[in-house]
């Protein structure tokens, strides 16, 4: 039977089937935009909006122009400023003195004066090395025809071809200033006069010169379950190829680097033990979490990792998103304006304060919109919340893992120009120089006198200079 619909009947019907042919296109649609823009999303990410390394933002992130324009201010020393002048070598500090005096002056009219226009000079040696060749008497028994010989000195037998201040030299070139051993073995050449094999440097720093570290490295690591404060933070380590982790624990005073094939919680018990009950410093990856539970451990979570994610979440085109992460920066923002100004405020009213802003960051974490990528964060304030303001309730911890970031940074760079290691013998050497030149700045000392001393000390069979700050 035919069934006649009226023309509004008709239109209806049409819009309906219109309507849901356009709901069937549109939806693959929207789905694959929801998707690109997830993509976007984790492209757009940095060193500033999350947790990434600033070693990645070379390149990844685009190359950001900035045009200044013009003023009237010029170069240089501003009108005004105080001028600032290097301090003139001391008398004690000079090693020879050229004096020029005026012969065509009859000293009947001119008066010789007891001033002098001085240029302090400083200039490399023509031969900064000395070659010196110990020997030692051959003696031979008239009757029995024994040879024996005088003795050589333990020390100069000890360091072989290249003495402890060359052999210093060459670690720090090495290890504080990334150099290659070709460009080591070119500039020995052209500036020193000196031809050593690039195998004999690898022996000097693998070998001589991380032997004499060994002692001084296992006494830092010895300490580390003994601290009271610790930061600790990891990246990835290429060995032959192989993926590895290089750790950084950074005490007060010293820092130790460790090199480990993994990144578990494993290394945290190797290095620290089941009873260490310090605060730790640290992102929220895992390991730490994990670590917390197996031991006495109390975690102090970075803030300033937290913060990069908010500021992600702000840079959203979801609007609840948005404003929820704007208003969380801002409470952020508060948090450090009265750290940066606790000085203005008697103890007990800043503790106030203090805690005050920590509950309000806990409550806007805890009820945060039911949002991608927000409810990560809310996760980790139902599990968490009081990890993330330890500060606020132990006095000394600092709220961001800035100083072990800061120390690590030396070893990204480092990698970024050696790409890593090849074996066990190298993987010492790095833990160990590392170490020494991360604790010698922390504490303000030089790292090749350091150098030396540990050197002339270990070719001697003489006890090795300590890293430890109250060390001799």
């Amino acid at each position: 039977m035919l069934k006649f619909y009226t023309e509004r009947q008709l239109q209806t019907r049409i819009q309906a089937a219109t309507d849901a042919a356009v709901a069937a296109a549109v939806t693959p649609l929207l789905a694959r935009i929801a998707d690109l823009e997830q993509q976007i999303a984790r492209l757009k990410k940095n060193s500033s909006n999350s947790s990434k390394p600033p070693s990645s933002d070379i390149v990844k992130s685009p190359k950001i122009t900035v045009s200044r324009k013009k003023g009237k201010r010029r170069q240089g020393a501003q009108p005004g400023h105080p001028r600032h002048e290097r301090t003139p070598f001391t008398e004690e500090e000079i090693d020879r003195q050229i004096t020029y005096e005026r012969e065509d002056l009859d000293p009947k009219e001119w008066e010789a004066l007891d001033k002098w226009e001085v240029v302090q000079q400083i200039e490399l040696k023509e031969s900064p090395v000395e070659i010196i060749e110990h020997r030692a008497r051959l003696y031979r028994h008239r009757r029995t025809q024994q040879v024996v010989g005088a003795a050589l000195p333990e020390e100069v037998k000890a360091a072989g071809l290249v003495g402890p201040r060359l052999s210093a030299y060459v670690a720090f070139l090495k290890g504080a200033c990334h150099m290659s051993y070709t460009t080591i073995q070119t500039l020995l050449a052209d500036v020193f006069g000196v031809t050593l094999s690039t195998g004999q440097l690898a022996k000097i720093t693998t070998g001589k010169v991380s032997a004499a570290l060994a002692a001084s490295y296992t006494e830092l690591r010895a300490a580390l379950p003994a601290q009271d404060r610790l930061g600790i933070d990891e990246t990835g380590h290429k060995d032959e190829g192989r993926k590895m982790w290089s750790w950084c624990f950074r005490a007060y005073d010293f820092t130790l680097f460790h090199i480990a094939a993994s990144r578990s919680s494993d290394v945290l018990m190797e290095m620290l033990g089941a009873a260490f009950d310090g605060v730790i410093h640290c992102d929220y990856f895992s390991a730490y979490r994990k670590f917390m539970k197996d031991s006495s451990a109390v975690m102090q979570f970075c803030l300033a990792h937290l913060i990069r994610d908010v500021k992600f979440l702000a840079e959203s085109t979801d609007k609840v998103t948005h404003n929820w992460a704007e208003k969380t920066l801002n409470d952020f923002r508060k948090l450090f304006r009265l750290i940066h100004r606790r000085e203005q405020f008697r103890p007990a009213h800043f503790d106030r304060k203090l805690a005050a802003l920590r509950d309000r960051l806990i409550q806007r974490f805890q009820h945060s919109p039911d949002r991608p990528g927000v409810c990560d964060l809310r996760e980790r304030f139902r599990l968490h919340p009081k990890e993330f303001f330890t500060f606020v309730t132990t006095p000394g911890v600092e709220p961001t893992n800035n100083m072990t970031e800061q120390a690590i940074r030396y070893l990204i760079i480092d990698r970024r120009i050696t790409q890593g290691t090849r074996g066990t013998k190298g993987q010492r050497w790095c833990e160990r120089i590392w170490t020494t030149i991360s604790t010698c700045e922390a504490q303000g000392r030089s790292v090749f006198e350091f150098l030396c001393a540990t050197l002339n000390a270990h070719f001697a069979g003489q006890p090795i200079p300590s890293l430890m700050p109250s060390g001799p």
